[in-house]
């Protein structure tokens, strides 16, 4: 029969190329940003020794609140920054982490991005439609798997019963 096929990993699906913002970027230019590339969230990064060192994450919630504050209570000093308003440390993955711990991670963060970082160096990125999409083609290849398994075993049953017949 065949051998249960392994779940991917996050390298095998994560998106590489990642739009990024810098900590000093003003939070006008991160709204900006995050309405011009169609994202509701971004990584914050430093570039060190040419890697893109994670430092944190900004969201169009983050963007919002500080937003409405400065709006409501006046210009706050220092000046809003993606810096000043980003959630440091977000949840990260690993390139080799399994399919489905990353869905554990989405399902019970309520995450809808998941930074794919190894040595503090910024990878990829992983949407909840990327794991959407790798479950269903694991799903499809274990049935396949199954269906195949299926008609190789019934097969296998037909030709020993077949050299079982008490001909006499």
């Amino acid at each position: 029969m065949n051998e249960l096929k392994k779940s991917p990993h996050a390298k095998n699906f994560m998106t590489s190329h990642v739009e990024v913002v810098t900590p000093e970027m003003p939070l006008s230019d991160v709204i900006r940003f995050l309405l011009k590339h169609h994202v509701s969230t971004a990584p914050v990064v430093e570039v060190r020794n040419e890697k893109q060192i994670l430092v944190g994450f900004i969201s169009e919630r983050d963007c919002l609140s500080a937003l409405s504050n400065e709006i409501f209570f006046g210009n706050p000093s220092p000046a809003q920054c993606a810096k000043t308003i980003m959630t440091p440390h977000p949840i990260c993955i690993a390139p080799d982490t399994e399919l489905f711990a990353i869905v554990s991670i989405f399902t019970s963060h309520h995450l809808r991005h998941l930074p794919v970082v190894q040595e503090g160096e910024l990878l990829g990125i992983v949407s909840r439609r990327d794991i959407l999409e790798a479950m269903e083609t694991y799903y499809k290849q274990l049935l396949h798997n199954s269906d195949h398994d299926r008609l190789i075993h019934d097969t296998t049953q037909s030709l020993n019963l077949r050299f079982t017949i008490d001909r006499s």
